[in-house]
């Protein structure tokens, strides 16, 4: 944030179904945000969250079963976003383009943990779930030092 701003960042992950990873990276962002961000999470085409994406946070002490799966449409033309975060190249294509005024657009490209074969899908949602907390932790950073 710039000095002697006091808003916070307004930050959405997009994701198809709105279910894992943008969920994640929504619970994550408000717990390491530090106060300088607003987390929100939409998908394409919301099917509500996953359960193993709630017990993997659980595991890092983050509850996201409080979140809920919301449609994009939910924003378009309601919040000016400083951060648009695709995660998947599905949604980066199909990402709306009528957000106004956004400051940055990023993509994460990360597998759906909920698409591995069910013998793998834990261990898929815990790797997905580590490398979005990389990521997010690295935005934090990065906000910090501007």
């Amino acid at each position: 944030m710039e000095a002697g701003t006091t808003n916070p960042i307004k930050v959405l992950f997009l994701c198809v179904a709105n279910s894992a990873r943008s969920q994640m990276a929504e619970g994550l962002l408000r717990h390491l945000g530090e106060g300088r961000f607003e987390a929100y999470s939409a998908g394409i085409e919301p099917s509500g969250i996953h359960p193993l994406a709630i017990e993997v946070m659980r595991e890092i002490g983050i509850d996201i079963s409080d979140q809920s799966s919301k449609p994009v449409s939910q924003f378009l033309g309601r919040l000016h976003f400083g951060y648009i975060i695709t995660l998947c190249r599905w949604d980066e294509e199909r990402c709306p383009t009528s957000f106004p005024d956004v400051s940055h657009r990023l993509h994460w490209e990360l597998p759906d943990p909920a698409a591995a074969p069910e013998e793998q899908r834990l261990r898929s949602f815990r790797e997905v779930r580590d490398r979005l907390k990389e990521l997010v932790e690295e935005l934090v950073a990065q906000e910090i030092r501007k």
